[in-house]
């Protein structure tokens, strides 16, 4: 099977989500994790750039479909957990692809070559940093381990089906939540997917135990993994009859959780890595699903007065919900004290930042980011307060060349992509908004667009001659991958 029926496949499942496609979608989920160990002959039928190539196209018609989250501060933060865990995995091919899924449901998953999604719903789930990256550890195994290419080695003609049902399937999660791809299952389905749980429950129990070697390196509590477990659990009785997606495809079972127990009690004791950080980005996240802001404000105020829960944490999330609101004064406060206590946090940096800018003090804001730019050069969510600020204003020109050189360390990343494009678009730089905007379509699994974007450029371009050359290059480029995954 090569990369142009296999792209072909998982293309034309995102174009045709049906009741039809939904099904065979829930069964591949688990289906992909069902190997025993086959030692290196997986990798003999799937090369590692193979599954890479394929990855990044699935990742591209995944983006165009889920709804993707767009916060610097959470997705450089879990950049990072996710990099550091991978530094002491057993990964081989360490190029990662994360993609955060704006969805309040619990659920992880990894894709061939490389790609990990996460829903920021598991932040509502996970009680600490080291639950959470029990559940990253576990998704990088199933990648170390090549269980995709195992089972394509089990069984070749499942290939195709696999990979397509996989992007139908998490689309389906990303947008609807748990417990509709189950619901679509028929009961023929439903009985061959009982003949392969088996596979499936091996493949769960050894990435279990990678992960949470993986966790060990990193300085982790093994114990972890089975206090996930028992908040997933738990997570599930609330779920009003809807098994959470995770839970389809990583099956938990009080058995799982005693054999997670009983390994961690045979590894070293690590103290729990309950990173302060982590709460923050908890807090934004759940500050993120909360509709009614005046409910907010009135919880965090409810929770500074509890001397169980972090005095700080319950002010930061006071601080965005007051900014969210309006009330800049009050938040500003907040943040001052905060800073105060730490002044070299990012988060409560890019927060009262944000609230300067929003409240017009927009040089204030901007002198502010400068500076913690000296000491944090190229760091993300800075750069992308810096820039906003820079647009607010209207310096196009030096936004447009502090993104365009963010965009060399994140070339993959849409959103800036997309940022750039408008930015170029205010200063008057028509052709460059086409260029940015084809370099969104593209990573949109949108090539099509992509080439319409640069032809528009090309009429603008006629007495530009670098510029004309460079977006015919462009296209070529484009219409080789397309040629390659088969249009």
């Amino acid at each position: 099977m090569n990369l142009r029926q296999a792209i072909k496949a998982t293309v034309t499942a995102s174009l045709f989500i049906s009741s039809a496609a939904i099904a065979p979608a829930s069964i591949s989920q688990i289906e992909k994790q069902k190997l025993p160990d086959l030692g290196n002959e997986g990798a003999s039928l799937i090369s590692n750039q193979h599954e890479y190539d394929l990855g990044r196209t699935w990742l591209m018609q995944f983006r165009r479909q889920a709804p993707i989250v767009n916060d610097p501060l959470l997705t450089d933060y879990l950049e990072h957990l996710l990099y550091k865990l991978a530094a002491n995995s057993e990964l081989v091919d360490r190029r990662l692809d994360l993609v955060v899924v704006d969805n309040p449901t619990m659920n992880a998953f990894a894709v061939p070559g490389g790609v990990v999604g996460v829903h920021n719903g598991l932040f509502k789930f996970a009680e600490n940093e080291d639950q959470l990256s029990s559940v990253l550890a576990h998704e990088l195994a199933h990648l170390s381990q090549r269980h995709f290419a195992r089972r394509v080695e089990q069984q070749q003609a499942a290939y195709l089906p696999t990979m397509a049902g996989l992007l139908a399937g998490l689309v389906l999660a990303a947008t609807a939540g748990g417990g509709a791809g189950i619901a679509a299952i028929t009961a023929t389905q439903a009985a061959a997917l009982q003949s392969q749980l088996n596979y499936s429950r091996q493949n769960e129990q050894e990435a279990d135990r990678i992960g949470m070697l993986t966790m060990v390196k990193t300085g982790m509590s093994p114990d972890a993994v089975g206090d996930m477990f028992e908040q997933m659990l738990s997570g599930s009785r609330y779920s009003r009859g809807n098994v959470p997606e995770f839970l389809l495809t990583h099956p938990v079972t009080t058995s799982r959780i005693a054999d997670a127990r009983g390994r961690a009690a045979n590894l070293p004791p690590m103290k729990l890595n309950d990173n302060f950080d982590y709460h923050l980005m908890q807090t934004r996240v759940k500050l993120h699903f909360t509709t009614n802001n005046t409910a907010a404000i009135t919880e965090f105020r409810s929770r500074l007065k509890n001397p169980k829960l972090d005095k700080d944490i319950s002010l930061y999330g006071l601080a965005l919900a007051l900014s969210r609101d309006g009330q800049f004064n009050e938040a500003d406060e907040s943040f001052n004290y905060l800073r105060q206590k730490n002044p070299s946090s990012i988060a409560y940096i890019v927060g009262q930042a944000e609230l300067w800018t929003d409240a017009g003090y927009v040089d204030k804001a901007k002198e502010l980011l400068r500076k913690q730019l000296r000491y944090n050069p190229d760091n993300h969510p800075l750069s992308m307060a810096y820039i906003e600020t820079l647009r607010r204003q209207g310096e196009f020109d030096q936004a447009e060349s502090l993104l365009t050189e963010h965009i060399t360390s994140r070339k993959t990343d849409p959103q800036l992509w997309y940022q750039l494009a408008e930015i170029r678009g205010l200063k008057g730089n028509i052709i460059g908004l086409h260029e940015a905007r084809a370099e969104y379509y593209m990573l949109n699994g949108a090539a099509n667009m992509a080439t319409e974007q640069l032809g528009y450029g090309l009429n603008l371009a006629k007495n530009d001659k670098i510029a004309s050359q460079r977006m015919q290059q462009r296209i070529r480029e484009i219409q080789l991958w397309i040629e390659k995954v088969g249009g």
